[in-house]
């Protein structure tokens, strides 16, 4: 019963991969209103991403698509091998069912369109983080597996 307590008060560790610093600060501030939410790091690019995944495993990672040096995809691949136990939840503009399909075979467990973002994003960072999928209803369901 201690157990279930300690882990309830530790607050989910979060990484907010974004090129744009405006969405990066906005994303924090989303995120960090919620209690059990830190925002641990952020990273404008996908080397940095990277390591920054690897220094600080975080529980959450929040990735952009559209990045420097390295896609987003390639960058949850990467990110799944140094931290396998972080969820990964896209969070772009793309909505294109194939993008995301690829997206989401990376293993990340979420995907939320940015237009989508006032009424998704918290949302879908407590769906993943309890293990379950999330994908922006603004995405055609059915294009989306």
């Amino acid at each position: 019963m201690m157990n279930a307590i300690t882990e309830k008060m530790t607050p989910a560790r979060i990484l907010v991969v974004d090129d744009f610093a405006p969405i990066r600060k906005f994303t924090t501030m989303v995120l960090e209103k919620e209690v059990g939410f830190r925002v641990v790091a952020e990273a404008a690019d996908g080397r940095q991403a990277i390591q920054l995944a690897k220094e600080s495993k975080p529980d959450l990672v929040v990735l952009d698509l559209d990045l420097p040096f390295l896609c987003g995809i390639e960058v949850a691949r990467q990110i799944r091998s140094y931290s396998p136990d972080s969820t990964i939840l896209f969070f772009s503009i793309n909505n294109d069912p194939d993008v995301v399909e690829a997206a989401l075979q990376t293993g990340a467990l979420g995907y939320v369109l940015k237009l989508d973002a006032f009424d998704d994003l918290l949302n879908a960072a407590k769906t993943v983080l309890s293990g379950k999928r999330f994908v922006s209803r603004g995405l055609n369901s059915k294009s989306v597996s």
